[in-house]
């Protein structure tokens, strides 16, 4: 797992409940030992060669333990929220800057949100920043920007932008740390940790329990699918105990530790940002049954033609992502589309014209999530 070659990326995300001292209670404090445990341990990889990029929940968290009094007078729950998340940011960066200080690492804050994944410039525009700094061996300390991200534009938690991220600048490894020491498995009172998942093994909806804790937003089931997902587009994933010792260091050198998910043939740059743009679709492409069944076929490199195109739902410009999708209501995936839905709607179900959606520009999903065109 170490680096051989060339350096490799890690994305290393890490929870509210890991980096609080108080747990599932609300208004826990920045647990500063466990950060500068984090950080010495972050300072060994980067000295091996790796490039870290770190995802950090703890914002609210770190804001409610500091403003809580004087936030209370706050009605507005959204209000609220921001206020805290605003407040708790800076202490959040004051900290991880000191602890990775201490080792001679420079950090940066990046806030995101979903819009930066929305259009192919704006998510190139990102990589371009992230690629920047892991170049010059500047910590990117990522975290979701709380303070606009409200309603449609928040991400699920900080796992799912940690996937994004991770597909974004061709992580080697992206590493989930959280308060649990992985996935379990077996009879109440006999589990024990799923040390690597194996997809003809293990069903999702037999293992995890969907949940969240009163620090964060993300329950195991939502890291389970997020771990699944990243892994399919090429980045093998390790769920861990955060505050296990030296953890960090353990995973990458291939420890058994935690759960881990093993790397899938990566896919190309273009089908990773589909991937992470797949929830911005504009526009929904139905095709029929023997569309349906060339595109999923994994044997063929398959692009979308019209003639297999039943009817377009909603308009679409050249360059939107549409979603695709067969008769049955079931999603396939979704693609850039090469020509608008004027053009398009002209098209549907004839024989002899360019692809509405490119093999290059198309990304795909079987039941299981690990066909990706």
């Amino acid at each position: 797992m170490r680096p051989e070659g060339k350096n490799r990326v890690i994305v290393i995300k890490v929870g509210s409940q890991v980096l609080c001292t108080q747990g599932n209670e609300p208004g826990g404090e920045l647990d500063t030992q466990v950060i500068a445990s984090l950080a010495g341990q972050i300072a060994a990889l980067s000295a091996e060669g790796w490039k870290v990029l770190v995802v950090s929940s703890g914002a609210v968290a770190a804001g409610s333990g500091r403003n809580q009094e004087a936030v209370s007078r706050l009605s507005d729950p959204v209000m609220r929220k921001q206020v805290l998340a605003a407040t708790g940011q800076v202490l959040l960066m004051a900290c991880w800057r000191e602890k990775l200080a201490e080792h001679g690492l420079e950090v940066a804050q990046v806030l995101a949100s979903k819009s930066d994944f929305q259009s192919r410039a704006h998510y190139l525009n990102m990589r371009g920043c992230l690629e920047g700094l892991i170049r010059a061996d500047i910590i990117p300390i990522v975290n979701e920007n709380d303070v606009v991200s409200i309603t449609e534009l928040m991400f699920t938690d900080n796992d799912e932008l940690a996937g994004l991220l991770a597909g974004m600048v061709d992580a080697h490894l992206m590493l989930v740390l959280s308060s649990v020491p992985g996935l379990y498995a077996g009879e109440p009172g006999e589990e024990t940790v799923i040390a690597e998942w194996d997809a003809e093994q293990h069903r999702a909806e037999e293992i995890v329990r969907e949940g969240t804790s009163r620090l964060g937003r993300g329950g195991m089931h939502s890291k389970l699918a997020i771990a699944i997902n990243t892994a399919a587009l090429g980045t093998e994933v390790v769920i861990a105990d955060g505050r296990e010792a030296d953890v960090i260091s353990r995973v990458a050198r291939g420890d058994s530790v935690g759960t881990r998910f093993p790397a899938r043939n990566p896919v190309s740059p273009a089908k990773r940002w589909l991937a992470s743009a797949e929830g911005q679709a504009t526009a929904t492409v139905v095709v029929n049954q023997g569309a349906a069944d060339a595109l999923i076929d994994d044997s063929r490199l398959t692009s979308l033609l019209p003639v297999g195109v039943v009817r377009l739902e909603g308009e679409f410009d050249k360059g939107d992502v549409v979603l695709i999708r067969d008769e049955a209501g079931q999603v396939l995936g979704c693609g850039r589309a090469q020509y608008g839905h004027e053009q398009a709607e002209a098209f549907v179900g004839k024989q002899g014209q360019r692809p509405l959606v490119h093999y290059d520009y198309l990304y795909l999903a079987n039941a299981s999530g690990s066909r990706h065109g």
